[in-house]
């Protein structure tokens, strides 16, 4: 079983016992979230899409914080004397995908 849910404007396939990093959701470690299913496939293969998604939702529990890699910006343009350089490290949060309910 596994559904496609959606965080942080970003859309996630997920399996229950997955461990998944999305945009920083602010909620302290160990509490639990549930998540907008966009769509279910279940065991016996059938596919839940749209309105027939009324009573599903995904279950997760914060696992940690973080900040992931540092990436380098670097602005330049040619033969003007002009180049900038900055990082940026994005903030995430760990969720484990405890159950999906259809």
């Amino acid at each position: 079983m596994y559904a496609v849910v959606k965080t942080g404007g970003k859309q996630y396939v997920v399996e229950p016992g997955q461990v998944l990093k999305v945009e920083k959701v602010n909620l302290p470690e160990g509490s639990e979230v549930e998540l907008e299913a966009l769509m279910v496939k279940n065991e016996d293969g059938s596919v839940k899409v749209g309105s027939e998604l009324e009573n599903s939702k995904v279950k997760a529990t914060v696992v940690r914080h973080g900040r992931g890699k540092k990436i380098v910006v670097f602005k330049y343009k040619s033969k003007k004397h002009y180049q900038r350089k900055a990082g940026h490290r994005q903030y995430f949060t760990e969720l484990k995908i405890d159950e999906i309910v259809s």
